[in-house]
């Protein structure tokens, strides 16, 4: 099973290093992580979206998430 994850970090700057925890905590698990910030115009705006591609269901990294940003998830057989 793969197992996708979107998280949607609302301000970037102010989170960043609370995000970093998690994620190092459980960074056996994830395969793959990109980030996608918002822009509009030349200006880098404080918001964006991080995908992560995890090794197993993530069901444990997808709570503790869940309970400070938006997470929608994606499982593909």
């Amino acid at each position: 099973m793969t197992t996708i994850i979107g998280v949607n970090l609302t301000n970037r700057a102010e989170c960043s290093a609370e995000f970093q925890q998690i994620l190092t905590k459980y960074g056996c698990s994830i395969r793959t992580r990109i980030g996608l910030h918002h822009s509009e115009q030349d200006v880098c705006l404080n918001r964006g979206i991080v995908l992560l591609d995890l090794k197993d269901d993530g069901q444990k990294l997808i709570d503790e998430l869940s309970k400070h940003w938006e997470v929608q998830t994606m499982k593909f057989e």
